[in-house]
């Protein structure tokens, strides 16, 4: 199959083999995916995100120095089955999916892995337990949306709010926005956002902040007490750059609940000093639980969670480098669509 392949911190247009569906899976042909944030920084920093992991003891495997086939926010279509495997969705189906797979007693990310190519290629074989059908009337696009959108719905159920919270989103890209999407669900207000990115703020808007500001003109904790009438402040942090989390626990009114949703992936440094004098908390999320990927497809689904303003951009395989740049500058684009039969 042909497919973007992330090789020695490049992306190259290169024909791979195809993946082969054991026992429990399922080979699906990818319609679209999404080129995540997390991809952007995994192209440079890979070799990071494995020393993380390996000095966490999260069972994480990959080798940087073979060949990646990255994309794990996908819809694609049911094409056959491993042996002795059945699943929710016939061939033909368009379907949804966590990003994983189970082989040997043992787990792999999708789009993250040497042996579970993503969904920047033609093919992916994924867990039969876990594939959604995507229900009738829901576009393909919007359904590829569904991986980015449950990231933000995790955030707010970790950050426990209960009703006198207030919440304040610092970072405005597509987990920020997600957050957004999952306040505004949730029922919180006012939602007070902020991003130096015009376009960002915008988009904000759209997807339900109350109030939007930029941080070049006012300070977002500045603001957020400007509307937040002394309630407990709940600040989601979705920029991960170091110094984010240091400036944001130095700004933060006390017993501020921080919850960490932007992902660093260098060595950063704290104050715990301005933890300890104000009693604040820190809450780090990552991903998102069955119950809460298949509970965002229905919001996707039913129009509780309006996913169409984020889509940007649709590229066929030959295209993902350039894409990959035009996504450094956040007034070109929130989400571009691989399709790689395009």
């Amino acid at each position: 199959m042909r497919a973007a392949v992330m090789r020695n911190s490049q992306l190259v247009i290169d024909t791979v083999p195809d993946p082969t569906p054991g026992p429990g899976e399922v080979l699906v042909k990818t319609l679209a995916c999404g080129i995540c944030g997390s991809d952007l920084h995994a192209l440079k920093h890979a070799d990071k995100m494995v020393e993380a992991a390996r000095e966490s003891g999260v069972p994480f495997v990959l080798d940087v120095r073979r060949d990646i086939v990255m994309g794990h926010e996908f819809c694609a279509e049911v094409v056959d089955y491993g042996p002795g495997t059945s699943a929710a969705a016939s061939v033909g189906d368009r379907v949804v999916s966590m990003p994983i797979v189970f082989r040997n007693g043992m787990f792999d990310t999708v789009g993250y892995s040497n042996d579970a190519p993503g969904g920047y290629g033609e093919l992916m074989r994924l867990a039969a337990a876990l594939v959604l059908p995507v229900p009738n009337g829901l576009s393909t696009e919007h359904a590829a949306l569904t991986e980015p959108m449950a990231v933000g719905l995790h955030a707010v159920n970790k950050a426990r709010m209960e009703t006198n919270d207030a919440p304040l989103v610092i970072g405005c890209g597509p987990v920020g926005l997600a957050v957004i999407a999952a306040l505004k669900l949730r029922g919180a207000a006012p939602i007070v956002a902020a991003d130096y990115s015009p376009m960002r703020r915008r988009l904000a808007e759209t997807l339900g902040a109350d109030i939007v500001v930029d941080p070049a003109r006012k300070p977002a904790v500045a603001a957020f007490l400007e509307h937040s009438n002394f309630r407990p402040a709940v600040i989601f942090e979705c920029v991960g750059v170091p110094g984010m989390l240091r400036q944001i626990m130095r700004d933060a009114p006390l017993g501020s609940r921080i919850v960490v949703a932007g992902v660093c992936m260098e060595d950063d440094m704290i104050k715990p000093a301005f933890g300890i004098n104000k009693e604040l908390s820190l809450q780090f999320v990552l991903g998102y639980t069955p119950d809460e990927f298949a509970g965002t497809l229905q919001h996707i689904a039913e129009g509780r969670i309006d996913v169409a303003p984020l889509v940007t951009g649709r590229v066929a395989l030959d295209k993902v480098p350039a894409a990959f740049d035009e996504l450094a500058n956040p007034e070109k684009h929130a989400k571009i669509l691989v399709e790689p039969w395009r």
